[in-house]
Order: C-alpha cells, then sequence, then structure tokens
C-alpha cells in the first residue's frame, strides 16, 4: 500500500508530505483546489508524462517521492531482481521522480536511477488509477483472462494446460529442426558421403598433431646427429687409396721416427755425450704419436658407438611428415583446426546416420507431437468449459453489484472467444473480454469504449468488489467515481468503497458527502494565499473538522446547523453520542 507521498513544486503544491494509511481515505475539497493536481503529482512518480508546465513558477525542479509497503511475495521484487536494483522487502519501495524546468525527467527506485519504462512497469504493479478521463487495469483487456482464472478456475488446470502447451512446443520446434537437419542433409548427401569416407580413412585423433610435430622434430634431430658422426668418421676414415687417413699416417710419422733411434751397435760406437739428448727427444716424440695413435682409436670407437646410438630413421621420419601433411591439408579444406577433424567427423557421420535413419525417427517424432497436440487440446477444452463457468458466475456476481450504484441497465458480460490454432498460447485456446451494454438494445462492447467516464468508474468499482484479492495492486485510487449520482446511489458508492477497502487501500476525490462519510480518514484539499503566492494544502481531518467538511459538502457555502446534523447522521456521530 501506499504509505506517504511527498511533492515539492508542482504547480501549485509548494510543500506537501502526506502519511497514508490503510483502509479508505477520502480526498475533498472545493472544485479548483488542486485535488487533480495531487493526482497529477501521483502519477508522476508512476512514469506518466512529464512537462516543464508541472514545475512551480520560480522553481528549478519538481520531485514527487512515493513510498509503498509491500509483501515480499510482491511481484515488483521479481521486477527489480532482473534489473539488479537491490530492494529488501522489510524496508519501503521508494519511487521518485524528479522534473527540471527545462521538462528534463529523472526517476529512481530505492534511490537506484532508472529508466521511466522501469518505473512505469514497477509502479503498475503497485497502484491503479480510475479516473473521469482514463482508465487502466481492468480497462486492458489483456488481463481480462488471467482476472477470470483468479476468479473461478483452479490454478492446477491452468498449469496443466501451460505444461501441455510447452511440451506440444518443443516437440514441434524438434519436429522442425529435424526436417530442416534431414532436408540439408540430403541435398549434400554425396559431399557428405565422401567426406565422411575421407575423414574416416584418415581416422584424425584429438591432439595427434602435436603429437606428431613433436616426434618429426625428434626425428629431424636424429638425423642431423647421425650426419654429424658420419661427417666426423669420414674424416677419420681414408677418403680413397690414395689418401691414407690420419691413422696411417700416425703410423708411418712412428716408422720414419723410428729410424733415428739408434741400434746397439751404432750406440756403443757414438759418443755418449752425443746420443744421449736425441734419443730422449725421440723417445718422447714416439710416445706422442703412440698417444696420438691410441686417441684416435678411441675416438673412431666413440664415435662408432655414437653412431650406433643415433641411428636415424628416414622410413620413419617420412611417414610422420606425410601423416602430418596430410592431417593439416584436410583441416585447412574444412578451415578448422586438425585437432577439430575428429569432432567434424562425429558430427558429420552422425548427419549422415541422421539422413539414413531419419525417415523412421521423423515419423516418430510427428506422432509424439500429434499425440501432444491433442494431449494439449483435451486439456485446454477442459479449461475452456472451466472459464465459461467462472464467467457466468462473475456475470451474476457484477450485475448483483450494478442495481445499487444506478446501473442497473448496464449488462456485464465475460466474452470467451475461440482463437485460431495460430493464436493458441500457454494461457489456453480463447481470449477473455470483459464487455459491458450501457442501456438495453445497445450492444456489448469494450469497457473503455462504451461505459461514460463515471459510469466505467463505477462499473471498475463492481468489479474489484468481485475481484477482490485477486490483483497484487495493493492500492486503488478513484477519482470522482460518484460523477452524476447522489443520495441513495452515492450512498451505495461509498459503501462499496469501504467494503473493498477491506482487502486493499483505496483513496478516493470526491465531492459526494456519502461517499467522504463511508471514508475511515479523510484529507481536506484547499488552497491558501502566502507571502503573495497561491499553494494548495492537504489537511487530515479530525472527528469535528471532518463533520464540519461534510455540511460544507451538503449545504455549500452557508454551513447550517441542520448541515452539521446531516452530516453527523451520515458520520454515525449522532449514534454515538
Amino acid at each position: 500500500m501506499l504509505t506517504s507521498l511527498s511533492i515539492r513544486d508542482v504547480v501549485l503544491i509548494e510543500t506537501l508530505d502526506l502519511s497514508l494509511h490503510a483502509g479508505f481515505t477520502a480526498l475533498t475539497g472545493e472544485t479548483g483546489a488542486g485535488k487533480s493536481i495531487l493526482l497529477d503529482s501521483l502519477g508522476l512518480a508512476m512514469g506518466d508524462r512529464a512537462s516543464a508546465g508541472l514545475v512551480r513558477a520560480g522553481a528549478p525542479e519538481a520531485r514527487v517521492t512515493a513510498s509503498f509497503d509491500v509483501a515480499a511475495s510482491h511481484e515488483a521484487f521479481g521486477i527489480l531482481q532482473e534489473q539488479d536494483i537491490p530492494a529488501e522487502a522489510q524496508e519501503p519501495l521508494v519511487l521518485r521522480r524528479v522534473i527540471s524546468k527545462e521538462g528534463r525527467s529523472r526517476a529512481w527506485i530505492n534511490d537506484q536511477p532508472v529508466g521511466i519504462t522501469l518505473l512505469r512497469r514497477v509502479a503498475a504493479t503497485l497502484i491503479e488509477i480510475q479516473g473521469q478521463h482514463e482508465q487502466m487495469g481492468l480497462a486492458d483487456s489483456s488481463t481480462h483472462r488471467g482476472l477470470l482464472d483468479a476468479y473461478g478456475v483452479k490454478p492446477s488446470l491452468v498449469n496443466s494446460v501451460s505444461g501441455a502447451f510447452d511440451r506440444w512446443q518443443t516437440l514441434r520446434s524438434e519436429l522442425a529442426n529435424a526436417h530442416r537437419a534431414l532436408e540439408e542433409a540430403a541435398r549434400e548427401e554425396e559431399w557428405l558421403r565422401h567426406t565422411v569416407d575421407e575423414l574416416t580413412a584418415l581416422a584424425p585423433q584429438p591432439g595427434e598433431e602435436e603429437e606428431l610435430a613433436q616426434q618429426r622434430h625428434a626425428l629431424q634431430q636424429a638425423e642431423r646427429r647421425g650426419e654429424a658422426v658420419a661427417a666426423a668418421l669420414s674424416e677419420l676414415t681414408p677418403k680413397d687409396r690414395r689418401s691414407p687417413g690420419p691413422a696411417a699416417a700416425l703410423r708411418g710419422a712412428t716408422r720414419a721416427l723410428l729410424r733415428l733411434v739408434p741400434t746397439n751397435a751404432s750406440a756403443a760406437s757414438a759418443s755418449p755425450t752425443e746420443t744421449e739428448p736425441l734419443e730422449a727427444r725421440t723417445t718422447e716424440a714416439l710416445t706422442a704419436l703412440e698417444n696420438a695413435e691410441n686417441a684416435l682409436a678411441e675416438a673412431e670407437n666413440l664415435l662408432s658407438r655414437l653412431a650406433a646410438d643415433t641411428e636415424s630413421n628416414p622410413r620413419l621420419l617420412e611417414d610422420t611428415e606425410e601423416r602430418l601433411f596430410a592431417l593439416r591439408t584436410v583441416a585447412r579444406k574444412h578451415s578448422i583446426a586438425v585437432d577439430d577433424l575428429a569432432d567434424l567427423l562425429t558430427r558429420l557421420s552422425g548427419r549422415l546416420t541422421a539422413l539414413e535413419n531419419g525417415t523412421a525417427a521423423l515419423e516418430s517424432l510427428k506422432v509424439a507431437t500429434e499425440e501432444a497436440r491433442v494431449t494439449y487440446i483435451q486439456k485446454a477444452e477442459a479449461l475452456h468449459e472451466a472459464r465459461t463457468k467462472a464467467a457466468r458466475k462473475m456475470e451474476q456476481a457484477v450485475t448483483a453489484e450494478l442495481k445499487p450504484i444506478k446501473l442497473e441497465k448496464a449488462r456485464f458480460l465475460v466474452d470467451i472467444k475461440q482463437l485460431p490454432a495460430e493464436q493458441w498460447s500457454r494461457q489456453g485456446m480463447e481470449q477473455v473480454i470483459f464487455l459491458i451494454a450501457a442501456n438495453p438494445g445497445q450492444p456489448a462492447g469494450p469497457l473503455a469504449k462504451v461505459a461514460s467516464g463515471g459510469e466505467l468508474s463505477r462499473l471498475m468499482l463492481a468489479l474489484k468488489l468481485v475481484l477482490a484479492g485477486q490483483s497484487g495492486i495493493g492500492t486503488l485510487i478513484f477519482d470522482e467515481i460518484d460523477a452524476g449520482v447522489g443520495g441513495a446511489t452515492a450512498a451505495a458508492i461509498g459503501e462499496r468503497l469501504h467494503r473493498l477497502a477491506q482487502n486493499v487501500q483505496v483513496l478516493a476525490v470526491t465531492h459526494s458527502p456519502q461517499v467522504a462519510a463511508s471514508a475511515d480518514a479523510h484529507l481536506r484539499i484547499g488552497k491558501l494565499t502566502r507571502n503573495g503566492q497561491t499553494v494548495t494544502h492537504a489537511t487530515p481531518l479530525t472527528d469535528t473538522e471532518r463533520n464540519e467538511e461534510i455540511a460544507r459538502m451538503l449545504a455549500g457555502d452557508t454551513v447550517t446547523d441542520a448541515a452539521r446534523a446531516a452530516a453527523a447522521s451520515l458520520l454515525g456521530y449522532e449514534n454515538n453520542a
């Protein structure tokens, strides 16, 4: 419900802070006092169109803040959650609107900036205005089917239709997809079979490209190592008969040097001083040659063993490269990565299998879809029957409320119209529209088009009474619902507003003393001149002030004792004396 309304600088309203309570609150005042401005201000907080003309003269901007006390399960919280706007059920839900004197508009919900569309969407779940010139809520035919269901149809029946429709649509979608897949596969069957055969023969494996690349690199390295070792060995091996090679050269050098070593006879005839240094140096040279020969032999041995260990496999390298290049060629052909070839084979094989087995699967899906359609129709027909019964019951209930509020000649009808199959939905196979025939002999038509402003407001009151508690809207505002009626009719309207207020908060702008006397609380809207400017104010009335206000409404400008007594009678004060 609406708990408070704060208005700043809207037309004639300079500062106005209203605290509102549950039940029925009447808003009264002389014509031109500013009651419409109050509703216009509330409309701003609800997202109505704004203009610079609403900003009070001399003020930089107009501001309106409306606070609501809302249950945790209310639809508004779901909307805010969708938009990631924080809102706690324990805290008031606050809608705020600011209009600059240039006409620019800004909006907030719980101090979070929002667009006007979101503000309007949230406000529509909180408050509804039934006015002389604009009707909302029940006048919107798109809500009528849901209201009828809430009034007299079991939720389980509505839910069963929704579930049946969802299953039917799911199968229809699957059937359509299967048709398209089969048609597409048939068009490219030759290409499909060729590609699947090619990929099947290739048999690509996930991760194979990296494995082959690593193997290729290792084989290439082995081949390079083998070539290096072979080159080293070739340097130590005679290239032809004319080239003795390093080993033979070392042996030849040794043999040539051995000639310098004296025999025993020559050594004995030689002078000791001449032979000793020569022998020592020759021996050192021979030792060096021997070491070199041994080192060369060791080097040849090591190189031979290394050649054996690093033996390359040209055939394996060739096979590896051939496989790697084949995979990459096919991947480029299909514009995918090599690692995706296996998945491509799976998908194309599936399409080929679907093509081969598609007819049987398609027929099975057709049968399941038709069965789901029949099930939906059966459940929707049961829902139609339940709605028809609920409609007749609603018609009787609303009609019973029309006569006391001077609509005894009006006929309220619930029109249930079968829709073509293409318009069937989760809500069923029919459209529900509330109709009214305001006078005998007139055809029934939509609520907002047939009834006049006052008639429509009273009709809305009757509907709201019948549908009490079926909507999440917690605040209803009626603007001059008593227009054109008085006496017993006005008293009947007031009694019904009071009864409606047992379920929702009701505010009524009224000129009828009978309606005002039926309220639980009373606000008087008036104008005063302050500092040379006219401003609108709203004053909560005490019992005495309320008696005086209703007496004014009865008597006009001159309030008499008889009018005060009549007001007291309407308010029931005299019975409490």
